[in-house]
């Protein structure tokens, strides 16, 4: 008589691994380039796909490749810089996620980086296990920023924004046109003496003291339309 087979627990299968995030570098220093690839790729979770020097080559190549994190330097040298290629990136229909990777931490720089779309924003000064953790976190569309940039975005939100009057906003407007006095004085039918009082309140408010200052701090405090 045949002995029937002893039943057996059946053993859970193997959980597959997880895919390395899929990098594209984007940096207009090689030597940059080289040790952002040499860091990476001791990383077993992560895989450098194709490195870039300019904002135009990072675009054709991330529509080529197709990765799943875009590393950005905001200053590119000739050509669109760090900002425009993370907006450009970001309005395509399969779009990656963009980590900024860069020395400046100024308000526009980060404010504009955030406005264009930037999932996360990191100085080069952090050590690697804080990238490494940043680029994980942005392959999954969770904000990744360096604390002292956290802490300049959180400061700028408690800020009260600037009260400005509908003639100011408008006189501001026109200034981030780069319309001079005159000009400007013509688009809003005033005199060339009414836009000078309007900008020395302008200037007050916003606590600048040239025109291009009253524009950028405009722009970060978002007071243009």
């Amino acid at each position: 008589m045949t002995t029937p087979p002893t039943p057996t627990t059946p053993t859970a299968s193997a959980t597959p691994e997880r895919p390395p995030v899929r990098i594209l570098l984007c940096d207009d220093h090689v030597v940059v380039r080289a040790g952002l690839l040499a860091l990476l790729d001791s990383a077993p979770d992560i895989e450098v796909i194709g490195e870039a020097g300019t904002g135009e080559e990072v675009l054709a190549l991330a529509a080529k490749l197709h990765p799943d994190v875009v590393l950005m330097d905001l200053q590119l040298g000739a050509g669109i810089d760090g900002v425009e290629a993370t907006r450009r990136l970001t309005a395509t229909g399969r779009a990656p996620h963009v980590l900024v990777l860069t020395t400046y931490d100024t308000d526009a720089d980060i404010t504009r980086a955030i406005e264009a779309g930037a999932t996360g924003y990191l100085l080069k000064a952090e050590r690697p296990e804080e990238l490494f953790a940043a680029i994980h976190a942005a392959a999954q569309g969770r904000t990744a920023l360096s604390p002292p940039v956290a802490s300049r975005v959180m400061a700028n939100m408690r800020k009260p924004r600037p009260t400005l009057t509908d003639r100011e906003r408008d006189i501001l407007a026109q200034l981030a046109q780069g319309l001079g006095n005159r000009d400007i004085a013509k688009a809003l039918f005033i005199s060339e003496a009414t836009v000078k009082t309007h900008l020395g309140r302008i200037y007050g408010k916003l606590g600048v003291d040239t025109r291009a200052g009253a524009v950028a701090v405009a722009k970060e405090q978002r007071l243009l339309p």
